[in-house]
C-alpha cells in the first residue's frame, strides 16, 4: 500500500491535476466513478507499472521475511547409567551453575564396589607386609642351613684327614654318609635361597602389579560411583524438570529433563528468506529486526552467515525412492543475524518470532572508477528505495502489538 501511494504521487496525482486544472474537468462532473479509467488511464497504468517495478526492486534487493526466530539450544539431561532416583537437587525451573548437582541415583551397588576395591588394596598391602616378614624368616633359614652345611663340611674334612693318615680309623661308609649329608645340606641352602628370591620377586614384581590392578579397579569403581550424581555440564536453566525420587531413568530411552545454556538465544536470530534472494543475501549485509517479545523496537543487525543448503531438499538413504512432489513447501534460505551493538537483544525472549529486513549496499560498486554514470544512478536508486522497506518495518513494529492483541482474536 505504501508503495502504491508513493507511486501515485508521481503518476496518478499529476495526471489528475492536469485533467482538473489543465483541461478544466471537474471531479464529480466530467471525472466520475464511471469515467475514472478513461480520464486517468495514463496515470493509473503508469502507477500500476511503477508500483510493480518498485515492489520488485525493493523485495529483491532489500529482502524481508517474517520467518525469523531466535532459536536456542536445549540439552537433554541424561545420566550415563540406568538407575532409580534417590535425591533431586533442583526444582521444576531453576538456574544451575556449571558442576552443580541436578539429581542423584541410588548408589548402593557402586559404593559396595568401591569398598570391595579398597579392601582388595588393603589385602595386597597386608600380603606385602607378610612377604617382607617371610624375607626375614628366609634369612634365618638360610643362615641355619649354611651353619649346618659348614658343620657337615668340617666333619667331612676331619674324617678325610683321619682316613688319609690311617685307613682303618675311618670306614669308607662313614665318608660316603658324610658326603650325602653335605649334599643334602647344600640343597637345603639352595632351597632356602631360592625361596627367599621368590619372596623378593613377589615383593618387587607381583604384589605391586596386584596393587596397581586393585587401584585401577578402585578408580573405575569411583568413576561408576561419580556417575550416580548427575551434574550440570555448563551454566544454564533447568526447565520443566518433573523428575522425582523413585523414578527410573534410562540414558537410551528416557531423559530426565532439559537444560538450556545461559547464552542460548542471546547471540542472534535465524531468518529464512525466499530462495530467489540467494544471490542477494551476503555476509556483511546490514539488517534490521523487530520481535514480538520486544515490540516498538527495531534492532540493528548484520548478516554473519548464510547456510549453503536449503533444508527442504535433504534426503535420507532408505528403501524407498523420494518423489520430488513430496516436497510440498519450498524451503527457505537460512541466514544468521547478529546485533550490531552489545546488549541490543536484551529483553528479546529466546524462541521469539521476529520480522527481519536485509538491505543491499552498492557503495563499493558506485565508488568504483569503472562504473558507468547510468549504472551509478540505477544503483543509487536501488539503495535509496531501501528506505521504503525500512519505513515499512518501523510501521510493522508499531502495529505489531495491535495486530497481536487486537486483530488476532484476543
Amino acid at each position: 500500500m505504501l508503495e502504491l501511494l508513493v507511486c501515485a504521487l508521481f503518476t496518478l496525482v499529476p495526471d489528475y491535476l492536469y485533467r482538473r486544472y489543465g483541461q478544466g474537468k471537474r471531479l464529480g462532473k466530467e471525472i466520475t466513478l464511471y469515467s475514472v479509467w478513461f480520464e486517468l488511464r495514463w496515470g493509473i497504468v503508469t502507477c500500476v507499472m511503477l508500483t510493480v517495478g518498485l515492489i520488485t526492486v525493493i523485495f529483491y534487493n532489500h529482502p524481508s521475511t517474517s520467518s525469523a526466530t531466535v532459536f536456542f539450544r536445549s540439552v537433554p539431561i541424561v545420566p550415563e547409567i540406568n538407575g532409580r532416583v534417590a535425591q533431586v537437587h533442583v526444582g521444576y525451573s531453576a538456574k544451575v551453575e556449571k558442576g552443580a548437582p541436578i539429581f542423584t541415583l541410588d548408589s548402593k551397588s557402586q559404593e559396595a564396589a568401591v569398598e570391595a576395591a579398597r579392601r582388595k588394596i588393603a589385602e595386597v598391602d597386608a600380603t606385602l607386609v607378610v612377604a617382607k616378614a617371610d624375607i626375614l624368616a628366609f634369612d634365618g633359614k638360610i643362615q641355619e642351613a649354611r651353619s649346618a652345611l659348614q658343620q657337615a663340611l668340617d666333619e667331612l674334612q676331619t674324617k678325610r684327614e683321619l682316613r688319609q693318615r690311617n685307613e682303618n680309623v675311618v670306614a669308607t661308609r662313614e665318608i660316603e654318609r658324610l658326603e650325602n649329608i653335605v649334599a643334602g645340606r647344600e640343597a637345603a641352602v639352595a632351597s632356602a635361597t631360592a625361596s627367599q628370591a621368590a619372596a623378593q620377586t613377589k615383593i618387587v614384581t607381583l604384589l605391586p602389579a596386584e596393587r596397581a590392578s586393585a587401584e585401577a579397579a578402585l578408580g573405575q569403581a569411583e568413576v561408576e560411583l561419580s556417575k550416580t550424581v548427575v551434574r550440570a555440564g555448563f551454566t544454564g536453566h533447568v526447565e520443566q524438570f518433573t523428575l522425582r525420587v523413585g523414578d527410573i531413568v534410562n540414558p537410551f530411552m528416557r531423559p530426565a529433563g532439559t537444560i538450556i545454556p545461559a547464552e542460548a538465544g542471546r547471540v542472534g536470530l535465524q531468518a529464512g528468506f525466499n530462495q530467489i534472494e540467494a544471490q542477494v543475501i551476503k555476509v556483511g549485509m546490514v539488517a534490521e529486526a523487530t520481535c514480538v517479545s520486544k515490540p516498538w523496537t527495531v534492532i540493528p543487525m548484520v548478516v554473519t552467515g548464510v547456510q549453503d543448503f536449503i533444508a527442504a531438499g535433504q534426503i535420507r538413504s532408505g528403501e524407498q525412492l523420494i518423489d520430488v512432489q513430496q516436497v510440498v513447501r519450498p524451503g527457505t534460505l537460512l541466514a544468521y543475524l547478529e546485533p550490531l551493538h552489545p546488549g541490543a537483544m536484551d529483553g528479546v525472549t529466546p524462541g521469539s518470532s521476529c520480522i527481519a529486513n536485509a538491505y543491499t549496499s552498492n557503495h563499493d560498486v558506485i565508488a568504483a572508477k569503472d562504473t558507468s554514470t547510468f549504472r551509478r544512478i540505477v544503483l543509487h536508486a536501488v539503495d535509496a528505495v531501501g528506505l521504503v522497506h525500512a519505513l515499512l518495518l518501523r510501521i510493522q513494529a508499531q502495529v505489531l502489538p495491535i495486530k497481536t492483541l487486537v486483530l488476532s482474536g484476543h
